[in-house]
């Protein structure tokens, strides 16, 4: 079986946190201003999907589904998977949040805590951190993870719409 490459992503226009494919994270902030923050950002995903089998994205919450800013760099990013041909997988804040820790209404000093529990991971900043998750939760999904989980935490994956992963991957 080979390894599913996963590309986890906290999109923001102004600090995207990102979780490669390595385990590997960053905050991609660039000095970009206005829309061109939505070209910087779909550049450097499309730097990447040639490397990747799946995204895997903190979805809107859902009264944020229609408007903002931050809709704007989902839809550049959907965009750039869709021309690469890369599947990704949209995960709610609450249902990441449950994953990670138990409770989908954690707050970010939870979601740190919990990675350094799990992992002995710390990150510089909690968009890295839900990147790291969203990635965690990809390959766990798909039955590659890099760490145990508890049962109840990981049936929480069961709401995300997963698609499917070519034979050859997973």
């Amino acid at each position: 079986m080979t390894t599913l490459r996963v590309l986890g992503l906290d999109l923001s226009i102004a600090a995207t946190g990102y979780a490669l494919p390595d385990g590997q994270t960053g905050t991609f902030k660039g000095p970009w201003k206005g829309d061109w923050r939505l070209v910087a950002i779909k550049t450097a995903v499309a730097g990447h999907a040639d490397a990747i089998d799946l995204a895997v994205i903190e979805d809107l919450p859902t009264h944020a589904k229609a408007a903002g800013i931050t809709g704007m760099v989902h839809g550049a990013v959907r965009a750039v998977l869709l021309e690469a041909g890369v599947p990704y997988a949209l995960i709610t804040p609450a249902t990441l949040k449950a994953y990670a820790t138990g409770k989908g209404n954690a707050d970010k000093t939870a979601m740190a805590i919990a990675a350094l529990k799990r992992t002995g991971r710390e990150f510089p900043d909690d968009n890295q951190c839900d990147a790291f998750w969203l990635r965690a939760a990809g390959l766990d999904w798909y039955e590659q993870p890099e760490f145990d989980m508890p049962k109840a935490q990981r049936e929480r994956l069961a709401k995300v719409r997963w698609p499917e992963i070519s034979a050859g991957v997973a």
